[in-house]
């Protein structure tokens, strides 16, 4: 117990990172919240399908209905709840709330051209589309000697820290896809699917965290668009 409540004061700085993300596609006002993710296979769920991290260990489902959803969308689902846009029972519009919310998996071997005419088709689909997207940078680093540095896996995370970083839909895009089995990447195909829902607008980028915890980095970083 002594050590789950450790974990989760260490996570503290993430989780704060993510909630003010999230409270900003909030102030966008958006009439669609898009939440992407990696998965083993490409579906689109609606707003209220659910999802739980039980066979992670951790006593928490999101939506109604038999689990469906792939890990990356059970959190984005969650942050979006904990931060009042989705109410407990499913999507609904009101005040503070967008009018419809998609969930997206995409297949984490997705070309990178795929993923990017997908972003571009779903930035189509309302006047002012909010995307989060959700996904796993290098595992690689986390396998062997605790603490050992992996220099590929190091060099892989600074570059999407700094595509994030300065809201760089065409870094974003470069990320080879190559790379997702030798460092085991999880996040690459969602990330080029921002990269392509974001492309062509002048945006404004911040990195609200870029920390490691457990041998595993986390990145946080939001965009908006430039006034």
């Amino acid at each position: 117990m002594g050590a789950a409540g450790q974990r989760g004061s260490d996570m503290g700085e993430v989780l704060a990172a993510c909630d003010a993300a999230v409270a900003g596609l909030a102030a966008a006002e958006p009439g669609l919240i898009v939440v992407v993710g990696g998965a083993a296979a490409s579906a689109g769920y609606d707003g209220a399908a659910a999802g739980s991290l039980h066979e992670y260990g951790v006593r928490y489902a999101v939506g109604t209905g038999e689990p469906v959803l792939p890990l990356s969308l059970t959190v984005g689902s969650w942050l979006l709840r904990r931060a009042g846009l989705v109410p407990p029972d499913g999507p609904a519009a009101g005040p503070g709330r967008p009018g419809r919310l998609w969930l997206r998996a995409v297949a984490r071997a997705t070309p990178a051209a795929d993923c990017l005419r997908l972003g571009a088709a779903i930035a189509r689909q309302a006047p002012r589309v909010a995307m989060l997207a959700m996904g796993d940078g290098p595992a690689r680093k986390a396998v062997g000697v605790p603490g050992a540095a992996d220099p590929a896996a190091d060099s892989y995370d600074a570059e999407v820290a700094a595509a994030l970083a300065g809201a760089d839909p065409a870094r974003l895009a470069r990320l080879a896809a190559s790379l997702d089995d030798e460092l085991m990447v999880a996040g690459r195909a969602a990330w080029q699917v921002l990269a392509g829902a974001a492309d062509g607008e002048r945006l404004r980028g911040r990195l609200r965290c870029a920390t490691a915890r457990y041998e595993v980095s986390y990145l946080v970083a939001s965009w908006d668009l430039r006034g």
